[in-house]
Formats: C-alpha cells, structure tokens, sequence
C-alpha cells in the first residue's frame, strides 16, 4: 500500500514563497513518478508539476513556470515542490499523486493520490 502525506501549506502574503513536502510511504518509492495538482474552489484540478522516476526531466505547466520548482529526493522518499512569487490566483488545495509510469501530466495517469494541502495566497 502506497501513501502519501502532504505537508507545507499555509497562509502567505503574495509575492512570498512555500515549500511543499509529499512524503511517501510504501515500497519503491524510486521506481514512481511524482506530480502535483491543484484545485481551487469551483474549478477543477489542475496539472502543476511532474518529475521522471529518476528526477533528470521535470515539467512544470505554464501557469507557474519561471516560479514553482518540483523535486524529488529519493533518499528520503520525499517530493517537494518550491513555490515563489506566489500570487493570489495560486491559492488551491494541493496534492500531489504518485505514477508508475516514467513521467506523467496527466491526471489519469497517476495511480496514488495524498489528502492535500492548502494553500491560500492573500493580496
């Protein structure tokens, strides 16, 4: 069994900056992909990030590029995802979700999914 925890959320004035954690539990965290998405109320969940297996290729949606940061330690089966500039449209619920295949942006594509984590951005 797979789980994921998130961590890091909060409340932050905008142009500030928050680290977000997903920490995985279960076998082989080495061998997964990892993404994060969010959901603002009313809207539907949205692709963030995503990292290869491996953590050599990210991909990072337009919305937050040049801003957020993914990254994936294996060693501490922990992803991250490093947000700065934070305005107020990114405030959402933010979960991240576990893949088997190699690198995945697609919602249908992940297998594991975390509880989330909220961010709120305020002007």
């Amino acid at each position: 069994q797979v789980q994921l925890v998130e961590s890091g959320g909060g409340l932050v004035q905008a142009g500030g900056s928050l680290r977000l954690s997903c920490a995985v539990s279960g076998r082989s965290f080495s061998r997964y992909a990892m993404g994060w998405f969010r959901q603002a109320p009313g809207k539907e969940r949205e692709f963030v990030a995503a990292i290869s297996v491996f953590g050599e290729l990210t991909y990072h949606a337009d919305a937050v590029k040049g801003r957020f940061t993914i990254s994936k330690d294996n060693t501490k089966n922990t992803v991250y995802l490093q947000m700065n500039n934070l305005k107020p449209e990114d405030s959402a619920l933010y979960y991240c979700a576990a893949a088997t295949q190699y690198l995945v942006t697609s919602e249908n594509g992940y297998d594991y999914w975390g509880q989330g984590t909220q961010v709120t951005v305020s002007s």
